[in-house]
């Protein structure tokens, strides 16, 4: 049977907090060489001697869908299809739209679910687990991996293997006998010890008609609002938006609480855990990364102008300037282009609280960075103030913003690398590096980046309002 990859890309990643945010998550940060998505994307490269691989579904927030595409053309993975959530809903929902959708154009094929903010570094072990994992949901069975655990863990979600079903590409296949959220350190340590209590690593794989008999089975009315949400969506080019209304009616559950959990009770259930040694992390939180990096000789991980004296098994990222310690142990220290987070690298799963206090007082830094990405580049707030706010624009070659006007602003463009073309009013012009250009208020304008350089522009805006909201467009490449 075919296999068909669904990358879960709508995670909001908080504990890495203040890199990731809302409106650019773990998933599209570059903290190994590639980004997590990037990697996610890689990572069944290789196994199409041995199974058919279809193009992958991607599921994402609307407000993430060009980041998608941008760094999917960066890897050259081209992307037909990308389903977009009007709201996160959780794995169950995202998991049931997937199925309706691959169950629709491909004849049901195995779909095998990843999270794209994970890591997995042992890529020839994870291949053997995916051909096990086909050979087991050909049978119609519900695969999941399970996580041999290395220490007594209380952050992750625990799955009990039973008895074994077979070997399967050298591969043990064991029943399921249960699921547990999260334990306590001593439950953690019981489960250790045991020997068939393995961590969730939230990857399943099955045919999509079962997941949908399944999902319908335990939760309906999760199924009811999916189907409706897909049914009423609409496709527009490589996008499908699935219907507000009806998807925000589902509930709001995982793939593990809506559906696996209820099964697991009933011995006469088709469920099946792979215990796996693949090299996994979730990235949850910065000690996580820590964990996963190259350190020095003082188990420092140290990256950016970093200084470091009597300091041991600390994280420190500067993306800024000079970043100088004494005397620190255990300490997670990151200076972004916007905030700085010192923790004890033992409380960094805290980081939501510090979160959710940002958002309880409508602070911007747990939604945007400086830097803030566009489908045509992205641009950084660079000095703002009382009616004027200075950014500085990066347009990628062969693309441009859209044709727009502001009612209650003026911009002064002026080019320090590369060739922009301009629309202003009626007239179109080339601008050229160290020449200039203003755009008066309820004026027509359009820049764009013709050449194969990549552009940047100094805009200096003033006026009575500077929001962003303030934009009439007129045409815009991005469907915007």
């Amino acid at each position: 049977m075919k296999l068909t990859p669904i990358l879960m890309a709508g995670g909001g990643g908080t504990r890495l907090w203040p890199l990731s945010r809302e409106h650019y998550p773990k998933q599209f940060l570059e903290l190994f060489e590639k980004t997590l998505f990037q990697n996610t994307l890689l990572r069944l490269d290789g196994l199409e001697t041995a199974v058919e691989i279809l193009p992958p579904i991607i599921i994402c927030n609307e407000a993430h869908r060009f980041l998608v595409i941008d760094q999917g053309s960066q890897i050259s993975k081209t992307l037909e299809t990308i389903i977009l959530e009007p709201e996160g809903r959780n794995t169950a929902p995202a998991l049931t739209v997937a199925a309706l959708h691959q169950n629709q154009n491909d004849n049901d094929s195995i779909i095998i679910m990843m999270p794209a903010d994970h890591i997995i570094t042992e890529i020839e072990s994870f291949h053997m687990a995916v051909k096990a994992g086909v050979e087991m949901a050909k049978n119609d069975y519900l695969v999941t991996f399970g996580i041999k655990p290395s220490q007594p863990e209380t952050g992750y979600g625990y799955i009990q293997a039973a008895d074994k079903i077979e070997t399967c590409h050298e591969q043990d296949v064991f029943a399921i006998g249960g699921f547990t959220e999260k334990p306590n350190i001593a439950l953690a340590k019981k489960y250790l010890d045991s020997g068939n209590y393995f961590w969730n690593s939230g990857i399943y794989m099955m045919k999509a008609s079962v997941w949908l008999e399944k999902v319908k089975q335990c939760e309906k009315s999760i199924y009811d609002a999916c189907e409706k949400a897909f049914k009423n969506g609409e496709t527009d080019g490589i996008f499908f938006r699935l219907d507000e209304k009806s998807f925000c009616q589902s509930p709001n559950n995982s793939i593990d609480y809506a559906v696996m959990e209820k099964l697991a009770t009933d011995s006469n259930e088709k469920l099946a855990v792979l215990p796996v040694n693949i090299g996994w992390s979730d990235v949850g939180a910065w000690s996580s990364v820590w964990k996963i990096k190259d350190k020095d000789n003082n188990n420092n991980y140290t990256e950016g102008d970093v200084i470091t004296e009597e300091t041991n098994d600390c994280f420190i990222r500067s993306e800024r300037g000079l970043i100088a310690t004494i005397g620190c142990e255990d300490m997670i220290i990151i200076d972004s282009d916007d905030a700085i987070l010192v923790a004890n690298k033992n409380k960094t799963q805290d980081i939501k609280k510090i979160v959710d206090k940002l958002k309880k007082n409508n602070r911007n830094e747990r939604i945007t960075h400086r830097k803030n990405f566009r489908p045509w580049g992205y641009y950084d707030s660079i000095d703002a103030g009382k009616n004027f706010q200075v950014k500085r624009l990066t347009v990628y070659p062969g693309k441009r913003l859209s044709l727009q006007l502001h009612r209650k602003r003026s911009e002064h463009w002026v080019v320090v690398k590369g060739v922009a073309t301009v629309t202003k009013g009626e007239d179109e012009f080339l601008l050229h590096e160290n020449e200039s250009t203003y755009i008066p208020p309820e004026t027509k304008h359009r820049l764009e980046n013709a050449g194969d350089n990549v552009l940047e522009i100094i805009e200096v805006q003033s006026g009575s309002y500077l929001g962003e909201d303030d934009i009439v467009r007129y045409d815009d490449d991005f469907g915007r």
